[in-house]
């Protein structure tokens, strides 16, 4: 019998020592990481697909996690996001939710909000993809 295998948790962040340290990690909580410098290069990736979570950071140049966001909800990729940011608003953090993040961290912000965040996120997708029993 084999081991079932960690959630893929995907991290989009212009800021590479952002994405070195959460893939760090999120390997050390045994979850499978993938780091994308763009948007555009997780969509790219043959693993956007296998995402079970997105940690994703609000302002990216080209195109912003808001806007990576409502391709995905387009798309009907249904993979919960966490947004995390440097430059909080109120408008932003209201977009984000209402196209329902599961969270929405202020950076810098405590590792456990993060993992909780992570939690309620993969609780919520498995509830979801394998309904009441």
């Amino acid at each position: 019998m084999s081991a079932a295998k960690p959630p893929v948790i995907a991290i989009v962040d212009d800021d590479e020592s952002v994405r070195r340290a959460t893939n760090m990690l999120m390997v050390s909580l045994g979850y499978e990481a993938h780091v994308f410098a763009s948007a555009e290069k997780f969509l790219q990736s043959p693993r956007a697909r296998d995402t079970s979570c997105l940690i994703l950071d609000v302002q990216m140049p080209q195109m912003t996690g808001i806007e990576l966001q409502a391709v995905l909800r387009e798309r009907g990729w249904d993979i919960p996001v966490i947004f995390i940011t440097a430059f909080p608003s109120d408008d932003i953090a209201a977009r984000a939710t209402s196209a329902g993040a599961a969270c929405f961290l202020v950076k810098p912000f405590k590792t456990q909000a993060l993992i909780d965040c992570i939690d309620g996120a993969l609780r919520r997708r498995h509830r979801e993809t394998t309904g009441p029993r």
